[in-house]
């Protein structure tokens, strides 16, 4: 089972996915590589492991950069010089990975 499967649980939830990477792939290049280098940032990162997250921070990411290539702005000018603090910015209300795995360790040590 590779990392989406684990995370995407339902069909609907996976054919929303897939709808998301379609849009994906119909960017231009530029916004399509800045698509794909968030998208491996907020997963290498402790992203967020809440599906209701995932759809809202992807599916903003997309209007975005719809919006954004509409208009004939560059990937900078929607998201600013340092991409990394906007990716933060957007998981930043979401459960992540690490909150995830602090709250196991909490309930093992209470268990004990």
């Amino acid at each position: 089972m590779n990392f989406i499967e684990k995370i995407i649980g339902s069909m609907d939830d996976k054919r929303e996915w897939k709808a998301m990477e379609t849009r994906a792939k119909s960017l231009p290049s530029e916004y399509r590589s800045a698509y794909n280098a968030i998208k491996e940032y907020i997963w290498t990162s402790g992203g967020a492991t809440d599906w209701k997250d995932i759809s809202r921070i992807f599916n903003g990411i997309l209007d975005l950069f719809e919006e954004g290539a509409a208009s004939g702005k560059t990937v900078t000018d929607l998201i600013g010089e340092d991409a990394a603090s906007f990716c933060d910015e957007l998981v930043k209300d979401a459960k992540t990975w690490k909150d995830k795995n602090r709250q196991k360790l909490n309930d093992k040590i209470s268990r004990d």
